[in-house]
């Protein structure tokens, strides 16, 4: 195997030599790989697919409102828009119970809600 790596790292150290390598749009910047090994194999796609277009599922969704209704109550200062900010909360928070119990939390769910919850400041 590390026949294989010499190799490779030799062709790359001649490429850039001969600077066919100067124009790749992140040059010079990290590249930030992502950690897919806790990921089921047969979720990986669609997760990818997901991240890249941006999109939540519908209880990360959910759950992302909430949170960030949450904010918006503490930092209010009027009476009403809080109470009004609390009432959408509750229904938020129904339509995400109503959800999971419908899908019963799958497994997948369960491995990484957490991770999700963390990185969405839950």
């Amino acid at each position: 195997m590390n026949f294989l790596r010499n190799i490779a790292e030799a062709r790359i150290r001649e490429a850039i030599e001969r600077g066919e390598l100067d124009d790749l749009p992140l040059r010079g910047k990290p590249i930030r790989v992502e950690d897919l090994s806790r990921v089921p194999d047969d979720l990986r796609v669609g997760f990818m697919v997901l991240k890249r277009a941006g999109v939540l599922p519908e209880e990360m969704q959910l759950q992302k409102e909430i949170v960030t209704l949450a904010d918006l109550i503490r930092a209010c200062e009027d009476d009403g828009q809080r109470e009004r900010l609390r009432k959408r909360m509750n229904e938020r928070q129904l339509q995400f119970r109503i959800l999971m119990e419908r899908r019963k939390r799958s497994a997948a769910f369960h491995r990484y809600g957490g991770k999700i919850r963390r990185r969405l400041g839950a």
